[in-house]
C-alpha cells in the first residue's frame, strides 16, 4: 500500500434491523481485501457500549471516569467519557484510506441509507443514495437519490469513491 490515504468518508443509516451493520462489514471487507485502510466509527445513541466487562481492570478503570486505552501487542482499545466530534475521530485515525460511519445521521458527510422490509420516508432528507434488497418497491424511492443494490458491496464501494467526502 502506498503512503498517499484517500481519507474518504461516507456514513450509513438506516432503520434498526436493515442491514447497516452487515453492509459495512462486507464493504469494509472488500476494500480491506484490495489493500485500503478502513476505519470504522459507530454511533451509539443510547450510551449502551461498555468497556470490557465487569470486574475486570479496565472497566474497573472506566468506572472511575477516567479516559483509559488499553494496549495489547496486535490492538489498542480506547474509551474516554466524553463525546467526540468527527473531526477529533479523524485526528484519532489519522491515516486511512476510508472512514465508514454508521448512524449519525445528521453529520454532514454523503450517506448511505439502507432499507430492507419497509422504507422510511423519514430519512430520506439525510440521504444521498438509497441502497434496498428485492423486499422494497423502487418506486418507493425518490428520483433524486440514487439507488444501490444492498446485495452488491461492489457497487456500493463504486458509489463511495464517486460520492465520498474527502476529509
Amino acid at each position: 500500500m502506498n503512503n498517499q490515504y484517500k481519507k474518504l468518508a461516507v456514513a450509513f443509516s438506516g432503520p434498526s434491523n436493515s442491514g447497516k451493520t452487515t453492509l459495512i462489514i462486507k464493504v469494509s471487507t472488500l476494500l480491506q481485501e484490495m489493500g485500503h485502510k478502513v476505519c470504522i466509527v459507530k454511533h451509539d445513541p443510547g450510551n449502551k457500549a461498555t468497556f470490557d466487562i465487569p470486574k475486570k481492570d479496565s472497566y474497573r478503570f472506566f468506572e472511575t471516569g477516567a479516559d483509559v486505552a488499553v494496549v495489547s501487542p496486535k490492538r489498542t482499545t480506547y474509551f474516554k467519557n466524553e463525546t467526540s466530534s468527527i473531526d477529533e475521530i479523524i485526528e484519532t485515525f489519522k491515516d486511512f484510506d476510508y472512514l465508514l460511519v454508521e448512524g449519525l445521521k445528521t453529520l454532514p458527510l454523503p450517506r448511505i441509507t439502507i432499507f430492507r422490509d419497509k422504507v422510511d420516508e423519514s430519512y430520506f432528507k439525510y440521504s444521498n443514495s438509497i441502497a434496498f434488497d428485492e423486499t422494497i418497491n423502487e418506486n418507493e424511492i425518490p428520483s433524486n437519490l440514487d439507488k444501490l443494490d444492498l446485495n452488491n458491496p461492489e457497487e456500493i464501494i463504486n458509489w463511495i469513491e464517486n460520492n465520498a467526502k474527502r476529509v
